[in-house]
């Protein structure tokens, strides 16, 4: 089994192999404010040249024939992302391999076993997760497809890649070796840039799928004279985003993003969904800031603020002045390094 990180061990009936550098366990658990970011880091899409389609449907009449795709990434996107936030040194897996019993596949009426593959991906300082991945036995990449599968998924439990699950497939046509003639173009929020600046899944109705109620609502939610979905607890979100990212960023994103002053005043579901995400990248412009800042130094940022005539960023009240800063100060700490 090959794989790019040079942390893997390979249990089965038969084999035991375990390689690890010295003193890879000896890293100080990060902050709660750094794993946030952590986190935040891994949650960024793929870039859109890393992502490939994959036929999940298609149509059994009709022409031209036509399939149902969703988008997905190897697991070399996986590891290069790991990599990069955490360097090979700072994260590992683990596979466990078992056959299964034997069942009969329904289309074709045949008995064969499956290839079931656990993987535990550990970041160290962060945690571990761990998840499946299963293939019928008698494919000749069995092993490959279930262990590519088990270590996505735990990839997904720590984030990465997880944005990928908010696809439900979109029906395109197909050639006669049944690819896709053409795949659908992803949505703004699907791509790094459009998930920094703050969109989500539940405000790309581009992708064909209706925006998901945030779970647990209690079916706490209203109609307004357009028919649009109102959350309370969207806004009792937002509403909390004002301890976070300061009053001043709060009132400004409230009124350049919805014009009112109090997220009680928001009769449009789809309004309030954007306000809440704007302010949390916010939040996620404000750590890298802080980040950045302690990179740079106290004088670089000082000298940072000072360019834009401001003495804090408490004075900060929209995302482009963020960006500006958070751009500026991370120039200048890798200036230092």
């Amino acid at each position: 089994m090959s794989t790019s990180n040079s942390h893997v061990e390979v249990t089965d009936s038969s084999v035991s192999r375990t390689f690890s550098p010295p003193n890879t366990l000896a890293v100080n658990p990060f902050t709660a404010e750094k794993i946030k970011e952590l986190v935040a880091a891994l949650e960024v899409p793929f870039d859109p040249s890393q992502i490939e389609w994959r036929v999940m449907n298609t149509t059994k009449k009709g022409q031209p024939m036509r399939g149902q795709v969703v988008p997905y990434a190897d697991q070399r996107a996986y590891t290069d992302r790991l990599n990069a936030i955490f360097t090979p040194a700072g994260w590992t897996r683990k596979y466990t391999i078992q056959t299964s019993a034997s069942f009969e596949r329904s289309k074709d009426q045949k008995i064969v076993a499956k290839v079931l593959v656990t993987c535990e991906v550990t970041v160290f300082g962060l945690g571990s997760h761990s998840a499946t991945g299963e293939e019928w036995a008698d494919d000749e990449n069995a092993l490959t497809s279930a262990e590519a599968q088990s270590f996505k998924r735990a990839c997904a439990c720590l984030g990465l890649g997880r944005y990928l699950y908010y696809f439900t497939g979109t029906w395109v046509d197909l050639d006669e070796h049944k690819r896709p003639k053409s795949v659908p173009q992803l949505a703004g929020w699907a791509t790094p840039a459009g998930w920094l600046q703050g969109l989500r899944p539940s405000c790309a109705s581009e992708q064909g799928r209706a925006p998901r109620t945030p779970a647990g609502n209690g079916g706490n939610s209203q109609q307004n004279g357009n028919g649009t979905a109102r959350n309370g607890d969207v806004v009792r979100e937002i509403e909390k985003m004002e301890r976070v990212v300061g009053r001043r960023m709060y009132r400004g994103l409230l009124k350049s993003i919805a014009r009112v002053w109090n997220p009680n005043e928001i009769r449009n579901g789809a309004v309030q969904q954007r306000v809440l995400a704007q302010m949390q990248a916010a939040e996620r412009g404000l750590l890298r800031a802080k980040a950045a800042r302690e990179k740079a130094g106290l004088a670089s940022f000082a000298a940072v603020l000072g360019s834009l005539k401001l003495s804090s960023v408490d004075q900060v009240d929209n995302l482009k002045t963020l960006e500006e800063i958070v751009i500026a100060l991370e120039g200048r700490a890798s200036r230092t390094r």
